[in-house]
């Protein structure tokens, strides 16, 4: 049996464990953490979206930056094995909307208990509480080979493994309290290879209106977006989703905000604009036609009375100050103009994106070690020979709704 080096014990690199010494190999699994799966744990807040039961072509479409590269590793591992997989350890799974694929149980631990018992099984060797401190590179017959890792425990010991192949599954930058802090991306560079800085994706949005702090915790369901930038002096529409969003102290966050969010990185600079439609299955006419019957029925009341059958209650006061109508207007005084400035209100809330929130906060990475630089077939580097990466290292992410961890589960499984 060969030695190979697994350096970070989280999805990506559970599973590289428990494919490899499938494969024949015998792994070690290097953490610096307590325990394997911390990151884990805490995704899907702590249910584990752990794929999403669709075809590889759709897998593909769920890819924001270099899907082309996922191809083999999907077509080879996809979300019905992934699927199969996990219920073959015993692990109970549901679909939800959005054909989100769940533990019956609602707990990530289940997912986390059922790989260490699988990597238990197999006897890999796991070492936590140990710091990976770098990884040596030789030349062998002109051309470079991994030679060892560096690693020092939780006593400071610092000890040297001596392998020619290693497997990088460190992660991104993003929840850098889970032990996420870009060493993978850091070495890669060492080593010579080229990478995509890293930045914070599937991430909540700041915005310029304060009127987003009265609005905290808001859930807004079915309703449209679209962002518009100035691109070259002229109004272009850069991305548009329909779905649910959350208001925040600080902005706006939420499914179609997040999704949005790993789109959107290139045009913060270029004066970008957030439209809600908070009516989108209504025209502009269907919804003249929904508030005069609203107002015949309100007919005697003040203005900002007579919008809670079609508002929720803490929004009432944002849209009439938008609108610019006086509250206080009895309702049958409201002019067809004051009217049709309304319906705007409601069809095209605006808000100013100004930035994104951190890496404390973004779900994952956005860029990472070049997808140029690794063999799509068996994630092995082009230049150095024995050097894998998978998962969140590698400069490929994807939309919520269990399309990254599905990553994690494809490129370990390329693993050769």
């Amino acid at each position: 049996m060969k030695n190979i080096v697994i350096v970070g014990g989280g999805a990506a690199g559970m599973f590289a464990g428990i494919m490899l010494a499938q494969k024949g190999y015998k792994p070690i699994i290097i953490e610096k953490n307590d325990r394997l799966g911390k990151k884990l744990f805490i995704t899907g807040k702590g249910r584990c979206n752990l794929t999403n039961e669709c075809t590889t072509e759709d897998l593909l479409k769920n890819i924001v930056t270099n899907s082309k590269f996922m191809c083999s590793a999907f077509y080879g591992f996809d979300s019905y094995a992934a699927i199969n997989f996990f219920e073959g350890l015993g692990l109970k799974l549901k679909t939800e909307r959005g054909n989100r694929v769940f533990p019956v149980s609602d707990h990530s631990s289940d997912v986390i208990s059922v790989l260490t018992t699988k990597l238990k099984r197999l006897n890999v060797s796991i070492m936590l509480e140990t710091e990976v401190l770098g990884i040596d590179v030789g030349i062998n017959e002109e051309s470079k080979v991994v030679k060892g890792v560096r690693i020092r425990h939780k006593n400071n010991k610092e000890e040297y493994i001596a392998t020619a192949d290693v497997v990088v599954a460190t992660g991104g930058v993003s929840y850098p309290r889970t032990g996420s802090t870009g060493d993978g991306i850091k070495w890669a560079k060492e080593m010579g290879l080229s990478v995509s800085e890293p930045k914070p994706a599937l991430v909540p949005m700041v915005v310029r209106e304060n009127f987003c702090k009265e609005l905290m915790g808001l859930s807004l369901k079915n309703i449209s977006v679209t962002y518009v930038a100035k691109v070259k002096n002229k109004d272009k529409k850069v991305y548009s989703d329909f779905g649910e969003m959350l208001f925040t102290h600080f902005g706006v966050s939420g499914p179609v905000i997040l999704s949005a969010s790993s789109h959107l990185g290139k045009y913060l600079s270029e004066d970008l604009r957030l439209y809600i439609d908070l009516k989108p299955g209504l025209t502009r006419e269907q919804l003249n036609d929904r508030l005069l019957r609203d107002f015949s029925v309100n007919i005697n009341k003040q203005f900002r009375n007579s919008l809670g059958d079609l508002l929720p209650k803490k929004l009432i006061p944002v849209i009439i100050d938008i609108s610019g109508i006086d509250q206080y207007k009895k309702v049958n005084e409201i002019t067809k103009e004051e009217r049709m400035r309304l319906i705007e209100s409601l069809k095209n809330l605006e808000l100013h994106i100004i930035g994104f929130r951190d890496f404390a906060e973004a779900i994952i990475t956005q860029g990472g070690v070049s997808v140029k630089e690794i063999n799509p077939k068996n994630m092995e580097s082009k230049t150095i020979k024995g050097l894998r990466f998978v998962g969140e290292v590698i400069d490929v992410d994807a939309l919520t709704g269990g399309f990254n961890l599905q990553i994690a589960w494809s490129t370990a499984a390329a693993l050769e």
